[in-house]
């Protein structure tokens, strides 16, 4: 074969690209051309991803260079990532932005991440002592006859709290006042001793000749559970005084409803929810016209639409005076009206003064009002939705056998009764309590709770307010309440005055409005500040005296 015919054949064997690139390296290194090094093209979509990568980096790295550094010591707000975590002894300026551990919390990415709140103090604030050194700090040096405070040591109560220090004179000279304190500050016996004391030693009004009783003093509370609370704690203490107490409530039917309130010829304390109490008005089986106090427990519920219409008619019945020298006069009865809550709702003012003048009350106010509760440690985990079951069977299969009673709180009474069906299949013995049980069902939940028959309540907001949970150590919040107000109140059941351990309470925190409340929440807490929106509750000026200050 010749030699063109052997090129020809290597041509068509070859590739033509491969020819020319091989020819044109040859003639470079013919002509002394040194040969151009590789290029490496990197896709467009790896290009990106990588930059991110690298601003990210830069990211964290000066996070890290301006967060304050967490050395061995207190800290305030304890985060997963430690460089969002608070020292106590840091101070916040007025315009400085906090960095937020649950600023991203409504990215799909964030489930998994938490914070919490630690604590400031071991002691609750309603249990401080007084500021005033060599003062008398007992119940005798507020007032209160000796027989009452005999009642009081009977019960090992013998230290009144910040609340009934500033509370009880007050009302014993006979002030329309309006009492604000945080939950679990012993607000009702601050209210419950003045009454008991008019009556024991005041004036005592005609004998009522009418076919109804004419009770002389009335609690007006939002729940059954609650009404039948305060009875037990108004026994206790009027017993021994001669003093007779009576309690009604919806679901029992109006029969009940009559036998109680004509089981005595006189009546002196009488507790009653707003719906039962309208209802024996309106068949006039009791009159309110030799009422001396009426008192709102939990104005905050009353006053909601639910009530409130309710509440407006009982006010309307009640002969309320109008200067305190009015409850002098035995033979012109009026009534002192006393309005408790650790929050309330906007235009309490406005309601007040559609029957009495306002210029006649006295706001008493608690400087903790309002404000994170310092001596309880608060959670909030990020977490997805269906993991909240597996989780809160985890905390409870953890927990030992003396580490007190658990609450559960849901949002609404189907949650509840779901919930209490997982537990069921689980083994886990339990108790529920939601509003729209029978009246026969819901009897005696609370008070088994509280004697401890069972250590875990799965239940609604109905046992979030003023119910006495001195048994409860851990609060979980299985659905995030909806408002502030709620979730004060959740958190309240814990660190009471009279329990044994300050406790803590767990948030789950699922869906973005509930990220929301938690910004609100953390924002509050790292400021040391009371939470947003809430001191604009009671809209009109009062006369305010604060709690920290001896009221005149």
């Amino acid at each position: 074969m010749s030699a063109a015919m052997a090129l020809s054949a290597v041509r068509a064997a070859v590739p033509r690209g491969l020819v020319q690139l091989v020819l044109l390296r040859w003639a470079r290194s013919w002509a002394g051309v040194p040969a151009p090094e590789h290029v490496v093209r990197v896709p467009w979509a790896a290009r990106r991803q990588q930059q991110q990568q690298q601003r990210r980096r830069r990211r964290r790295v000066a996070a890290a260079e301006l967060a304050v550094p967490t050395r061995a010591g207190k800290l305030l707000l304890r985060s997963r990532r430690r460089e969002l975590s608070q020292p106590s002894r840091l101070t916040l300026g007025r315009w400085e932005a906090p960095r937020l551990v649950s600023a991203g919390w409504k990215h799909r990415l964030s489930c998994g991440d938490y914070f919490q709140l630690e604590r400031a103090q071991d002691l609750a604030p309603a249990l401080a002592p007084p500021q005033a050194e060599g003062g008398d700090s007992s119940f005798g040096a507020l007032g209160l006859e000796p027989a009452l405070v005999s009642a009081l040591d009977a019960l090992s109560l013998r230290r009144p709290t910040a609340v009934q220090r500033h509370t009880i004179p007050v009302l014993l000279r006979g002030r329309h006042a309006i009492c604000a304190a945080e939950t679990g500050s012993g607000k009702t016996l601050a209210y419950l001793l003045p009454l008991l004391q008019r009556l024991f030693v005041g004036p005592r009004p005609q004998l009522h000749s009418g076919p109804a009783p004419s009770p002389l003093s009335l609690v007006l509370l939002p729940s059954r559970e609650l009404a039948e609370q305060v009875r037990s704690v108004a026994t206790s203490l009027c017993r021994p005084l001669g003093l007779r107490v009576r309690e009604i409530g919806g679901g029992r039917g109006m029969g009940s409803v009559k036998r109680q309130l004509c089981a005595e010829p006189s009546l002196d304390v009488l507790l009653a929810t707003p719906g039962a109490l309208c209802k024996a008005l309106r068949k006039r089986m009791v009159t309110l016209e030799q009422l001396s106090c009426l008192v709102l427990d939990e104005a905050d519920t009353l006053l909601d639409p639910t009530f409130l219409e309710l509440v407006e008619e009982v006010l309307a019945h009640a002969p309320l005076t109008c200067s305190p020298q009015d409850l002098a006069d035995p033979w012109d009865v009026k009534t002192q009206l006393v309005v408790v809550g650790a929050t309330f709702p906007g235009g309490l003012s406005r309601l007040l003064s559609k029957f009495s003048d306002i210029g006649h009350f006295v706001r008493l106010v608690s400087q903790s009002l309002h404000c994170l509760l310092p001596h309880i440690q608060q959670k909030f985990v990020r977490i997805k939705g269906r993991d909240k079951v597996s989780e809160l069977l985890q905390l409870i299969k953890v927990r030992s056998p003396s580490s007190g009673a658990l609450l559960v709180f849901c949002n609404k009474a189907p949650t509840v009764n779901w919930l209490s069906y997982i537990l069921d299949n689980h083994k886990v013995k339990h108790l529920r309590l939601q509003g729209q049980m029978p009246a026969a069902m819901r009897a005696g939940i609370f008070s088994a709770f509280q004697k401890g028959e069972k250590d875990i309540l799965v239940c609604t907001d109905l046992a979030s307010r003023g119910l006495d949970t001195s048994r409860v150590e851990l609060i979980v919040n299985y659905d995030f309440p909806d408002t502030l107000q709620d979730y004060l109140h959740r958190v309240g059941r814990v660190g009471r005055v009279g329990s044994q351990k300050s406790g803590s309470a767990i948030s789950y925190v699922t869906h973005p409005w509930d990220v929301d409340l938690v910004r609100k929440i953390e924002t509050a807490a790292r400021r040391r500040t009371s939470l947003p929106g809430m001191k604009t509750s009671i809209d009109e000026p009062l006369p305010e005296t604060d709690l920290t200050q001896t009221a005149k």
